[in-house]
């Protein structure tokens, strides 16, 4: 469920913008940000994409990007609007397909079509203009939160993967050592051209499908930097894990696009090319072990089989023109060690979603979004509204337990005449629910709660939880209360949301 906050401003926003109010607003699924996204729907049915974040000038880098790009003709969403506070824009909706849904939804067998194919070259094609000509005449005093990655962006990230995925998975290293090898892999990066924009986070979940092509997005970490960095990025992508020779396939058709744009030999690229794949791999463990081993999502703990398999394809087939042993015998205490190996078995078992053809595509497979536990089946989350003179729905999963929440305390719509016949799927309702102070507070607490049940039953395996919101007819309150809880949860990954709201007037069922 959007922040609160968030949500109002989005909606004077969209106000504003559009002359009316809100028909529909749907919360879409986190990410690894902290930037929280709708979908909202207009009167007329159209759709536009609604974000809200905080960090203004993450902001204002991701706006002025987009202006620049769209300026010079790139596919990026356009921006439609934007709140005077900063904190809140709307975008052009390009659907919910990612590269990476595109590629999973079209053949689950172990080699990728050609259509799968023909995308991922088409967008390795497009990444040079974005790289060449976006980074020519871009102002990078907006660039967030450093206009290039430079020396102190790099020490970043190896500190990063240091702390957040060497020390919380307990692996053993020479901390001197590290920090000798951290100092050479940086004086040997910063010998490539940097004169290019870097897009920082180019992997298939920022590439969307739209109308057949490919248009990118969650730009705002870029900064000036070098080209290899962003090809490393898409290619070792632990998601997809590509399988070597697809990958060898797409450098070829990068660097024969990149010719249009900079006559940048493949020699030269090359020099720097895997040593830029070690650091964006290391980056991205760092992420999977702040977001998984510490905050204890489950989600991110699903890609360290992927990167500890490229560490060790790195480790047999690629030799550095400079010594880094430290981190060399971290990295192969990494892809040989049991303990690791466990842990990746483990991530595995929440069932990673890769891309077929891909080297994991054999032994790591999934129909949908399951539960993060040893336990294959989804969690069924079951959402009711229900009419406290009817009785509490009964849990015919055999689990019991869950929640009842009472909605009763909350000023009740169905004494409003105008309301009467209306039910919380009603936008009259729902506007005067959404205002009211007492839902706000109820339903914040709701989601705690529930947030909490979800991640621990994730993680133990639990296949169901049952959830009822009750009021006293079981068509205002408890609708909408069920209705925004569904909302929230339903396009979570490991979970499968169910929503019944069996005391509602069936004639008011939209």
């Amino acid at each position: 469920m959007m922040n609160i906050r968030g949500e109002q401003l989005l909606r004077e926003l969209f106000h504003s913008w559009k002359g009316e109010d809100v028909s529909l607003l749907d919360s879409l699924p986190p990410s690894g940000s902290y930037r929280e996204y709708c979908r909202i729907t207009a009167s007329d049915g159209s759709k536009i994409i609604g974000a809200w974040n905080t960090d203004v000038r993450e902001n204002k880098a991701f706006l002025c990007f987009s202006d620049h790009f769209a300026s010079l003709g790139l596919p990026v969403p356009a921006v439609l609007a934007r709140h005077s506070s900063g904190m809140a824009y709307l975008l052009e909706d390009l659907g919910d397909e990612t590269l990476l849904e595109y590629c999973t939804r079209r053949d689950f067998h172990r080699e990728l079509t050609v259509e799968v194919k023909d995308m991922y070259r088409k967008v390795l094609s497009v990444l040079p203009a974005f790289q060449v000509r976006g980074g020519s005449g871009l102002d990078y005093h907006n660039a967030y939160p450093r206009a290039a990655f430079d020396r102190q962006s790099m020490m970043w990230d190896l500190n990063y993967f240091k702390y957040y995925f060497l020390k919380l998975a307990r692996v053993p290293f020479d901390e001197q050592g590290l920090e000798t090898d951290f100092k050479t892999l940086c004086d040997f990066l910063l010998e490539a051209d940097s004169g290019y924009f870097l897009y920082r986070d180019f992997q298939s979940r920022n590439v969307m499908i739209h109308g057949g092509e490919p248009y990118f997005i969650d730009y705002q970490g870029g900064r000036m930097g070098a080209l290899q960095y962003d090809v490393a990025s898409i290619l070792f992508e632990a998601k997809t894990n590509l399988a070597p020779e697809f990958r060898q396939e797409l450098l070829e058709t990068y660097l024969e696009a990149l010719q249009s744009y900079a006559p940048v030999s493949r020699e030269v690229f090359m020099q720097h090319y895997y040593g830029f794949v070690y650091i964006r791999t290391m980056q991205a463990m760092g992420a999977y072990g702040f977001r998984g081993l510490y905050e204890k999502k489950p989600l991110f703990l699903q890609s360290i089989p992927m990167a500890v398999q490229t560490l060790g394809w790195l480790d047999e087939h690629v030799t550095l023109p400079v010594s880094l042993p430290a981190l060399s015998a971290a990295w192969r205490y990494l892809a040989r060690s049991p303990r690791i190996a466990r842990l990746a078995s483990e991530a595995a078992a929440s069932a990673v979603v890769t891309v077929p053809g891909s080297e994991a595509s054999a032994d790591f497979r999934t129909s949908g979004s399951v539960s993060a536990g040893t336990n294959q089946e989804p969690l069924t989350v079951s959402v009711w509204s229900f009419s406290y003179r009817k009785g509490i729905p009964e849990d015919t999963s055999g689990n019991g337990g869950g929640f009842v929440f009472d909605c009763r305390s909350v000023n009740n719509p169905g004494r409003v005449e105008a309301f009467r016949n209306l039910t919380g799927k009603d936008a009259a309702v729902k506007h005067m629910l959404f205002g009211d102070d007492g839902m706000k507070l109820f339903l914040e607490h709701v989601t705690s709660l529930v947030e909490a049940s979800v991640a621990n039953y994730l993680e133990r395996g639990f296949t169901h939880l049952h959830i009822a919101f009750g009021c006293t007819g079981g068509q205002h309150r408890s609708v909408y209360a069920a209705e925004r809880l569904y909302q929230h949860l339903h396009r979570r990954e490991g979970l499968r949301v169910e929503l019944h709201h069996r005391d509602m007037p069936r004639q008011d069922v939209s």
